[in-house]
């Protein structure tokens, strides 16, 4: 099946065509005709089957008949995190660019007062993430009664965060004469409740089976020891083919330690975690999308949302805390009918996080053998110094602290990783009475500077 057999219009397949592609995924082809019939849906489906093109295209045509009021927005997306709500407003910029449409973007860490100017005008769709639209809300700043069309996306991340009760709060301001899709990987208790409340008669659509891995990914686990996990890894990024990867780090501060490890062994290196600033971290992705760097060190405020071509590996320097987690940070690579490879470092301490995400994703993932040797010009380049701090680094690891639950604005501290057991199986040991959390981002930042070019934006200039 083409874009064509869709209902799209000319002008929407001309901007689809630009873009590269010429055959919807499976979402896209279930999701397109409803979205354009005006049914509400359910959209159950893994990052990396082109879940946002769902929902972006039939909205750009539906939008073209009409315009939007001052503070009163026709259609709201809302995103759990900054990157994934950037990501869906480039999406609009890339799709819409033959239509005369407008645009806000509300996300936090950003200023006020170009927000306030673009909603005074009113858009055509609004994106944004649920902290920040509420505040905006509540400063008098828009109107959410005439919103035709709501899109939740990534339902099951605004269950992790904390964020349904704004949601809720969000769906209730709404105008009870309105279509609205949910998107989710998963379909816990909450997000169902969520749907039956809000949603009119929604058809259900689930492209792949929940926690399901791309089967485009090649998986892999490297065993190591915890003290050589860092040269581990610079000799996979030596022996493999790398164009352009990116590695996750379970700890924020080990995100800034590996960053400069990488960069002190000559290689082109950057880092996104949550406490940057947001120009910052949009800095960042620009370069590893420009290939300014090529490899790119996160944490897992990362693993969602991000929608880069070309990722041809995905390393994880540290096994995710979440099972979950794991299938979100490979999804990195292998997107759009692509293949991608998905390397794991793993530490006898892992034991019980491998047999989480092996049960799962329902597979054994192969083990590797021995860690690829560099040659002499690599071995040569590596600075014994830096080898004794990593090593240091891994010294006093130990399991801390339990997860924040409840607050939209909860954020994981600092993990450590378990003591060491003394091996790596396939089937699983007791688990610890208590599992360190990962990362969150946040909905709310310090930067104060000018907003992105996209914040306010015609879709023609």
């Amino acid at each position: 099946m083409s874009f064509h057999a869709l209902g799209l219009s000319d002008e929407l397949l001309a901007a689809v065509e630009d873009s590269g592609y010429t055959e919807p995924t499976a979402i896209q082809r279930q999701a397109i005709p409803l979205v354009l019939m005006g049914r509400d849906i359910i959209g159950v489906a893994q990052t990396g089957t082109g879940k946002t093109a769902s929902f972006v295209l039939p909205l750009i045509d539906i939008l073209a008949h009409g315009r939007g009021r001052a503070r009163m927005p026709r259609s709201l997306i809302i995103a759990p995190t900054r990157e994934l709500a950037d990501q869906v407003a480039q999406n609009f910029l890339k799709y819409g660019k033959n239509h005369n449409l407008s645009m806000a973007l509300l996300i936090g860490g950003v200023g006020f007062g170009d927000q306030d100017k673009a909603l005074e005008k009113g858009v055509d769709v609004l994106i944004a993430t649920p902290g920040r639209l509420l505040d905006q809300f509540e400063r008098g700043k828009i109107l959410l009664s005439g919103v035709d069309i709501l899109v939740i996306d990534e339902a099951d991340r605004m269950l992790d965060m904390g964020f349904i009760p704004d949601v809720e709060r969000i769906c209730s301001l709404l105008g009870p004469n309105r279509q609205s899709l949910l998107f989710s990987a998963t379909m816990a208790a909450p997000i169902k409740k969520l749907a039956d409340r809000f949603l009119k008669d929604p058809r259900m659509i689930e492209v792949a089976r929940q926690s399901s891995t791309n089967a485009n990914i090649a998986q892999s686990l490297q065993m190591t020891g915890p003290r050589e996990k860092k040269q581990a890894l610079r000799a996979l990024l030596r022996a493999e083919e790398v164009t352009s990867a990116i590695v996750f780090c379970n700890r924020k501060r080990d995100v800034k330690e590996l960053v400069e490890s990488l960069k002190r062994d000559g290689f082109r290196a950057g880092q996104i975690h949550g406490d940057m600033e947001q120009r910052d971290r949009l800095s960042t992705l620009e370069d590893f999308k420009a290939d300014r760097i090529s490899i790119l060190v996160a944490s897992d405020v990362a693993a969602r949302g991000l929608d880069i071509k070309g990722v041809s590996h995905v390393f994880n320097f540290d096994v995710p805390f979440n099972a979950e987690d794991y299938v979100h940070r490979i999804g990195r690579t292998g997107r759009a009918g692509k293949t991608g490879i998905a390397v794991t470092l793993v530490t006898s301490a892992d034991t019980d996080l491998i047999a989480d995400i092996e049960k799962l994703i329902g597979t054994r993932i192969e083990r590797r053998g021995a860690v690829p040797q560099q040659d002499d010009s690599a071995k040569s380049a590596a600075k014994p110094a830096d080898t004794d701090a990593d090593s240091n680094a891994e010294k006093d690891a130990r399991p801390a602290g339990s997860r924040a639950r409840g607050g939209k604005r909860a954020r994981g501290g600092d993990r450590k990783p378990e003591v060491p057991r003394a091996e790596v199986a396939p089937k699983a040991a007791p688990k610890p009475a208590a599992r360190p959390a990962r990362e969150e981002d946040s909905d709310d930042g310090g930067w104060n500077g000018p907003l992105p070019d996209f914040l306010s934006v015609s879709a023609r200039g």
